[in-house]
């Protein structure tokens, strides 16, 4: 058993603390958020008024926070987790956020003697209530044995990427991949259906031919063929338009940052931009469908 705090209980780190408990870790919550702290001591975490309570005594610091400023201000604000965290502490950092700000964090943990990894996950919300995440993690070899059981008992696929900061690289370049094939998946349906062929008639044959993609066969844009895709219940999310559209704006601040050309993740940057910028931010990312389709 791991003394653990968990530092950002939304839809995502909600489940992935109960996770943690469920695997038998003492488990120490807080959020800003009350509520959110009461639903995880329901769930069997201790709940704590503070975040200098929450981390005292903990062994690993496992934070779900919006982005990097958040990230940066939590772990080394004034009053933040360096200043009450025991040495030897182990800080694991979930949250998806800028690749300099996940490296500048990881610098700064290591000068204030502290062993930081970076570990964006992939899944939704369904899998980390199901404990069956994606870890993709950046940071020193040390820190990712020894977060690698913390992990273990919210996911099922653990990598580690590199260097600190190399796990937001692998986050934001798949998202960006999953960004232009959906739209991508769109497109082909889209266009199938325009020429009289039936979206499940198209699914069977592309599902098995040089076409086929996770965002084809896991995750279906097109109602019918993928029973438990968002696009059977009138696109609910899932992971919504603006959850989407974030990874990508990071993505593109990479791109920019290391002179790699991503036309096409640019493109698709700007088709989820117009889709929030129109109100449609709650959307699952694969309503982008209904833009296809001019539906809205």
């Amino acid at each position: 058993m791991t003394q653990i705090a968990f530092v950002g209980l939304g839809n995502m780190g909600s489940g992935m603390c109960a996770n943690l408990v469920k695997a038998g870790h003492e488990v120490h919550a807080f959020d800003l958020s009350a509520d959110a702290v009461a639903v995880a001591a329901s769930k069997g975490a201790t709940a704590a008024g503070s975040l200098a309570e929450a981390v005292s005594g903990a062994e690993v610091i496992v934070s779900m926070l919006p982005a990097g400023k958040h990230v940066l201000g939590v772990y080394f604000g004034e009053d933040g987790v360096a200043a009450h965290a025991g040495p030897g502490t182990l800080f694991l950092d979930c949250s998806t956020i800028a690749v300099e700000d996940a490296r500048e964090a990881g610098a700064k943990a290591a000068d204030a003697g502290f062993l930081m990894v970076d570990a964006p996950v992939s899944g939704g919300t369904a899998a980390a209530d199901a404990g069956t995440l994606t870890f993709m993690v950046g940071g020193p070899d040390e820190g990712f044995a020894r977060a690698k059981p913390v992990l273990e008992a919210m996911g099922k696929n653990i990598f580690h990427a590199g260097a600190s900061g190399n796990g937001q690289v692998a986050k934001i370049a798949n998202n960006m991949l999953l960004g232009i094939s959906m739209i991508g998946t769109c497109e082909a349906f889209n266009l199938a259906e325009k020429l009289g062929l039936d979206a499940q008639t198209f699914f069977d044959i592309s599902s098995t031919a040089s076409g086929q993609c996770w965002s084809m066969t896991s995750y279906c844009p097109a109602p019918g063929p993928v029973p438990t895709a968002p696009s059977n219940r009138d696109y609910q999310p899932g992971f919504a338009v603006a959850m989407m559209l974030k990874d990508l704006k990071l993505a593109m601040g990479a791109a920019g940052v290391a002179e790699a050309e991503t036309p096409l993740g640019k493109h698709a940057e700007e088709i989820y931009s117009r889709l929030d910028e129109d109100g449609f931010a709650g959307l699952d990312f694969s309503g982008v469908m209904k833009r296809i389709r001019g539906e809205i």
